[in-house]
């Protein structure tokens, strides 16, 4: 790397801290002129980066906020601290945010230094997340690896474990990665098999690029989250579409049933109609619970069959109970 090319990576490094910094430090940060560092500033200016400028006792350079997204640099603690928000965000399925946290997870891991990789990977097996009830648990490592070999159109191979328990090894062209609800799906062409399928990612173990590149098939559907949809109506999970009353304002239920929980139309101030995305009857009921509000169902009738049982097994539960809490 030449000393110019060094030194506007310094330079670039520096700025990304936000605070003014004044000519006369920078070019003492980095041994050179003040008139070198406004010409370095000219050429990251050139290069796409908002570099700003104040003048005055208090002024100084700093690098703002632009149209586009730069490179940033960052140091061996920020890159590790990224890498395991990253993987922790990627398998715990955040709302909205998963699909983009596996790219970008795929994209840093692959140019992590091995020293930094191996600390990443020592964080990610000392530590576990508190699961949420029965919800499957899906490993970062298998995401990072199928996320990389989406973009590079390169062949997999992995274990799988079936529904029955059923454990079969599986060589794959993985197409797309699926967040639905709680759960990851991978579609992809099944080369043993000659056919299209989707994996639950939470079944699948030690997956690997075999680095055989693969010309991209045509999908069998309209897009990877439409053909999981018609897969799992096809499997017989059945899922239904719930059509609810909520008696809440349309803004809190919304936020508090997530983005991809279906549609929330405001009907006055203090009530909303929900349409559900399709989904479980127990999730579904387990949802509207768990908004803490009075609701009306209108549909399907097997919701609202169980939901009663529901209600039903918890008065049950609680027949002749009062007076026992706290008893050693």
């Amino acid at each position: 790397m030449s000393a110019t090319s060094a030194r506007l990576l310094n330079l670039l490094s520096l700025l990304q801290t936000p605070r003014d910094w004044p000519g006369s430090e920078l070019a003492g940060r980095l041994g050179v002129t003040s008139r070198t560092i406004r010409r370095d500033i000219e050429r990251l200016r050139e290069l796409g980066y908002p570099v700003h400028a104040t003048m005055g006792a208090e002024g100084g350079y700093r690098l703002a906020a632009g149209a586009a997204m730069p490179p940033l640099l960052l140091d061996d603690d920020e890159a590790v601290a990224i890498a395991v928000g990253l993987r922790s965000t990627a398998g715990q399925t955040v709302d909205g945010v998963e699909e983009a946290s596996v790219r970008a997870l795929a994209k840093l891991e692959q140019v992590l230094p091995a020293r930094l990789r191996r600390r990443v990977g020592t964080l990610g097996s000392a530590t576990v997340p508190m699961p949420a009830g029965d919800e499957p648990t899906v490993d970062p490592e298998q995401l990072t690896v199928l996320a990389a070999a989406i973009t590079n159109h390169e062949r997999v191979r992995f274990g799988y474990r079936t529904g029955a328990g059923e454990r079969t090894r599986r060589l794959v062209e993985p197409h797309r990665l699926v967040a639905s609800g709680r759960r990851w799906y991978l579609v992809a062409y099944d080369n043993d098999r000659e056919d299209w399928r989707t994996f639950r990612v939470d079944r699948l173990s030690d997956a690997f690029a075999t680095g055989a590149r693969t010309a991209p098939r045509e999908l069998p559907a309209a897009d990877a989250a439409a053909y999981v949809q018609e897969r799992m109506q096809g499997m017989g999970a059945n899922p239904q579409r719930a059509v609810v009353t909520v008696h809440a304002p349309a803004k809190e239920v919304a936020a508090r049933l997530g983005g991809r929980a279906g549609e929330v139309t405001a009907l006055d101030e203090g009530s909303c109609r929900w349409h559900s995305a399709p989904d479980s009857l127990a999730w579904l009921a387990i949802r509207l619970t768990m908004l803490g509000r009075e609701f009306t169902v209108h549909g399907p009738p097997e919701l609202a069959r169980y939901l009663r049982a529901m209600g039903e097994r918890a008065l049950r539960a609680t027949e002749g109970g009062e007076g026992e809490a706290g008893e050693a």
